[in-house]
């Protein structure tokens, strides 16, 4: 029998997938469950369309992403932090500093997309990337001043 999965099943298939299983199986346990549904005309084109629209959307989400990746290659950005008289700088720039100096720029952008291997410790200038979108990045500079 043929049933379109309607979410990711273990040993069968993903959601949206169009599956030739046993039909005691898809009967008794995918179509009493809700995992499934007979494959009928209907359903394929249905689910044709919900695929088509979302590869639409994730298009459109790439390309707002490459937008602002535009905007932000020119952005400098100035986070200051408390020093002692030595230089010797207290506490680190993280994500979230960034992330508000960014903000108040004009560019909102979520602390889960800068990408720091550790937080930065030391007065100086730095390259960030930030990753924007899963296929799109862009690089910022960052300036850290003592206070």
């Amino acid at each position: 029998m043929k049933v379109l999965l309607l979410t990711d099943v273990k040993g069968t298939g993903k959601k949206g997938e169009i599956k030739e299983v046993a039909d005691g199986y898809a009967k008794n346990f995918l179509l009493k469950t809700g995992k499934a549904r007979i494959a009928d005309n209907s359903a394929i084109s249905e689910n044709k369309m919900k695929k088509s629209a979302s590869d639409y959307h994730k298009e459109m989400e790439k390309q707002a992403a490459k937008a602002m990746a535009d905007k932000l290659e020119n952005a400098k950005i100035v986070v200051e932090i408390k020093c002692g008289e030595n230089g010797k700088t207290f506490g680190s720039v993280t994500t979230k500093e960034i992330s508000e100096a960014l903000n108040k720029k004009g560019f909102e952008i979520d602390k889960r997309k800068i990408e720091l291997k550790e937080p930065l410790k030391t007065i100086g200038n730095y390259k960030i990337n930030i990753k924007l979108h899963p296929e799109v990045s862009a690089k910022i500079e960052l300036d850290i001043v003592a206070k």
